[in-house]
């Protein structure tokens, strides 16, 4: 294997997070996708429903909680 072209030390935060925020994007419009998808096959019954609008509305922050680690790290000092 080669190694990457740019470290990923080396991204600058301003890049860092315009990448996180388009892949917070894409995947925030795949989780809605998936979740209105799902709620044609639930049982009408308002515990399910609740049950399941708990878990879609608060169940994304979980996946996405390593990409905002990786873009709000601080860039590295120059000359060290």
């Amino acid at each position: 294997m080669s190694a990457p072209l740019i470290p990923a030390r080396q991204i600058p935060a301003r890049v860092r997070k315009l990448i996180g925020g388009i892949g917070i994007l894409v995947f925030l419009a795949a989780w809605i996708w998936a979740f209105t998808s799902l709620y044609d096959v639930l049982p009408m019954n308002r515990a399910v429903h609740l049950i399941y609008f708990v878990v879609a509305g608060m169940g994304w922050g979980l996946p996405l909680m390593p990409l905002m680690s990786w873009m709000g790290k601080a860039d590295k000092p120059v000359g060290r």
